[in-house]
């Protein structure tokens, strides 16, 4: 199979589909990966190693997408990339969706085989191809939240970890997560009084027994989160509902009872955020304010750490790129539920549940479109 990976053009997105030894790997079984000139540079990753390990650089993005049969990419497509797209090209990157109407129906326009690595889902309900991108943006959060805390950023002027008899702030994590759990675990480490709010019980629990009662936990009803709102000197939205758009679990009325100068850090802006207020921004521009509350909305936050993000990223990838590479992506999905589970939309059709509802479209189950 010709697989193609171009350079990712999303603001300050430095992150790439694959590495040098991805390629190594799947040349070695007899495919051709073409890859964009520069496309791994922003991960440190240069032309000459991806040339040593088989691949072929293209000088232009365009020709990556009309040369390969499988597209790999990490973010979305952006609209001026939507015309590469053409009928029957497999694109395997985050998809989200359900977080924009223009990207779904732009797709299904182009009758493209999208797989989304974020619904990738094991039987057991794990997300292997999201967790390692959970993992960083929720070990990011707290850090990011800690610096818009700072009076130099508009903040309340308030340090994460207090000092001896002053006391720490109160950081709030809504969603038990990957992302919760791993903003919790740097939260508490830089010294925060941690707050965790679920609808899962068994993750509370979770998380009451990893931090030996030490980080609190509380049931995600609307009387808690309305409480832990206003206390709240640092709120982390990490709510996920696989596939689907973010739940608005902060209003703005909500917000209008938070303390001026607060944090939100929004990590579920690529499914549309958690909060009404909230709308993406990059990391160039990471932050607005609304209702005197600081909003850090950046939608590709690994992006940040790309040389961390890469690796773990495409260490999870790779084998369900050979897989569709060996078998085609037919088979691959029919012999492999759990990358069947990540196909979004294909030949025109949505074939995930969660998207067609977002949008009101006819959902189709995969099996009648293969």
């Amino acid at each position: 199979m010709i697989i193609g990976v171009p350079k990712e053009i999303k603001p300050e997105e430095n992150r790439v589909a694959i590495v040098p030894g991805g390629v190594e790997t799947l040349v070695k079984r007899g495919h051709k990966v073409l890859i964009e000139k520069g496309a791994g540079l922003g991960s440190g990753f240069s032309d000459e190693e991806f040339i040593k390990a088989g691949a072929i650089i293209l000088e232009r993005h365009e020709d990556v997408f009309y040369e390969a049969e499988l597209i790999l990419k990490v973010k979305e497509p952006l609209p001026e990339e939507y015309d590469l797209l053409s009928e029957g090209k497999i694109l395997f990157t985050y998809l989200h969706l359900a977080a924009s109407q223009d990207l779904t129906l732009n797709l299904l326009k182009r009758k493209i085989i999208g797989i989304a690595y974020e619904t990738v889902q094991t039987d057991d309900g794990f997300l292997p191809l999201l967790a390692p991108m959970s993992e960083i943006a929720g070990r990011m959060a707290p850090q990011e939240g800690a610096k818009y805390l700072e009076k130099t950023f508009g903040g309340r002027g308030i340090l994460l970890g207090g000092v001896p008899g002053v006391p720490p702030a109160n950081v709030v994590i809504i969603g038990a997560g990957n992302v919760g759990f791993n903003s919790a675990r740097i939260a508490y480490g830089m010294g925060a009084s941690v707050t965790v709010l679920d609808i899962n019980p068994r993750k509370l629990r979770y998380i009451d027994d990893y931090f030996q009662g030490k980080v609190i936990t509380m049931f995600a009803d609307e009387y808690n989160i309305r409480m832990a709102v206003e206390y709240a000197d640092l709120i982390i939205g990490a709510v996920l509902v696989p596939g689907a758009k973010a739940p608005k679990i902060i209003t703005r009325e909500l917000l209008k009872n938070m303390k001026k100068g607060s944090v939100l850090v929004d990590v579920a802006i690529d499914q549309g955020g958690c909060a009404e207020t909230s709308r993406p921004t990059t990391h160039k521009d990471p932050i607005y304010e609304e209702e005197g509350v600081i909003h850090y909305t950046v939608a590709n936050m690994p992006g940040a750490v790309p040389r961390t993000s890469t690796r773990a990223l495409t260490l999870n990838t790779l084998p369900y790129v050979i897989e569709i590479a060996d078998k085609g992506w037919k088979r691959a999905v029919m012999e492999n539920k759990s990358l069947a589970r990540g196909v979004n939309i294909a030949y025109g059709r949505v074939t995930h549940e969660q998207v067609a509802k977002a949008f009101n479209l006819p959902y189709v189950p995969l099996e009648e479109v293969i």
